[in-house]
């Protein structure tokens, strides 16, 4: 099988590159990665090279070019079925993919407060009405998801799958703006971020040296 390639932004921003980031290596699914920083005058230019849609993440494999998350994260899904990124079970399929689709198109008002910072001390903001209504949501539908699919494990449908690497974003807006959830919710989030896949992550992170000066202004 060809390479797996993985494109991507600042690992201390880009939640939308964490999420194939974290699918692939839970999985255990070998590939390299490209980084490219965001916000720089060439960075247009270098994600055209990988993709003509120009943002990241890009997935390439061989002669095959994947782009936008949720996209890689079902190809991931189909070309390794043996790694169960999907739950097994009809109805908790179901809830899984229902989930992912609403966190790649909804949540903006969380999303436009609470930017992924991942070098950013934790500390609580003030959160819009909005944005509170996202939080709400999250907390009971993470909490519904451990309750009535994750009994088998530490994650939304027990083990770790595609639900949740779309979710790793949010789990480190919460943590970063001391967001309070509900006891289930924070033992959730307490899983992910302990995986070896999000401390590697954080850790590579924690040592770039560009900044994004109107998200660090918040």
């Amino acid at each position: 099988m060809a390479k797996l390639h993985l494109v991507i932004g600042n690992k201390n921003y880009s939640s939308w590159s964490l999420r194939p980031f974290m699918a692939l290596s839970m999985a255990h699914i070998p590939f390299e990665e490209t980084v490219i920083p965001l916000n720089r005058p060439d960075t247009g230019r270098r994600i055209r090279e990988h993709s003509g849609a120009g943002r990241v993440p890009v997935l390439r494999h061989g002669t095959l070019t994947v782009w936008e998350s949720l996209a890689i994260l079902e190809y991931l899904a189909e070309i390794f079925p043996d790694r169960k990124l999907w739950p097994d079970s009809k109805a908790a399929r179901a809830a899984a993919r229902s989930a992912a689709a609403e966190m790649h198109s909804g949540f903006a008002a969380l999303r436009k407060v609470c930017p992924m910072n991942l070098h950013r001390p934790q500390k609580a903001i003030a959160l819009s009405e909005e944005a509170k209504a996202d939080i709400a949501r999250i907390d009971a539908f993470w909490r519904d998801c451990r309750r009535g699919f994750g009994k088998k494990g530490k994650f939304l449908f027990g083990g770790f799958g595609n639900a949740d690497a779309m979710y790793a974003p949010v789990v480190t807006r919460f943590d970063t703006y001391d967001i309070k959830v509900s006891p289930e919710s924070r033992a959730y989030m307490d899983a992910v971020l302990a995986t070896p896949a999000f401390q590697s992550w954080k850790r590579a992170a924690l040592q770039e040296s560009w900044l994004l000066a109107d998200i660090e202004a918040r």
